[in-house]
């Protein structure tokens, strides 16, 4: 079973997107449609509910099959971050601000979530999704943090490993069950 997991068009926002439902600029349609034909026709297509996924998602499906968006799929809750910059957040919170990157595990912004709270949640969804359509290949349109705690997951590393990973926008990066494990396919790839 293969997971593609797409990274939802640019935003364009300066702050920290979690939450907020802000749209995708999906103008590059050249982009989009090089990644639409990368992407498996067999494949089921989902995405986060975030307006910035499903456009993304609505953009690549073509004739694959959509399943419901999946709110499990959203960015990490930054909480009284949301929408602030790193400076904004640095002024406000020094010490956490820099815990939330350098220990990133249990770390929280001010009534956020922890990179480990979601994980627990897009691993929930993970689970659902290769219980519900086992070997099937599924594009999952979802957003930066998602798919880094999903390849932290398949790699065995802590998240401080790879937050720093880079992760663009309408790219892809591949994760493979095997039926015992997860193996490491491309990542950030930019069809």
């Amino acid at each position: 079973m293969r997971f593609h997991w797409v990274r939802h068009g640019p935003t364009h926002a300066k702050g920290m997107v979690g939450w907020s439902d802000l749209p995708a600029d999906l103008g590059d349609t050249a982009q989009v449609t090089r990644l639409s034909a990368h992407l498996p026709a067999g494949a089921l297509v989902i995405s986060s509910d975030l307006v910035r996924s499903v456009a993304t998602a609505d953009a690549i499906c073509g004739d694959r099959q959509c399943l419901p968006h999946d709110r499990d799929l959203r960015e990490m809750s930054f909480g009284d971050w949301e929408l602030k910059t790193s400076a904004e957040i640095t002024e406000t919170h020094p010490e956490l601000s820099r815990a939330f990157w350098t220990d990133p595990g249990e770390t929280r912004p001010p009534a956020g979530e922890s990179w480990t709270e979601l994980t627990a949640r897009t691993s929930a969804a993970v689970a659902r999704l290769m219980q519900a359509h086992p070997g099937r290949d599924i594009v999952a349109v979802a957003h930066i943090g998602v798919i880094l705690a999903q390849v932290a997951v398949a790699t065995g590393q802590p998240a401080r490993e790879v937050i720093g990973q880079k992760i663009d926008n309408l790219s892809v990066t591949e994760l493979s069950w095997d039926g015992t494990g997860w193996r490491l396919g491309r990542i950030n790839h930019l069809p």
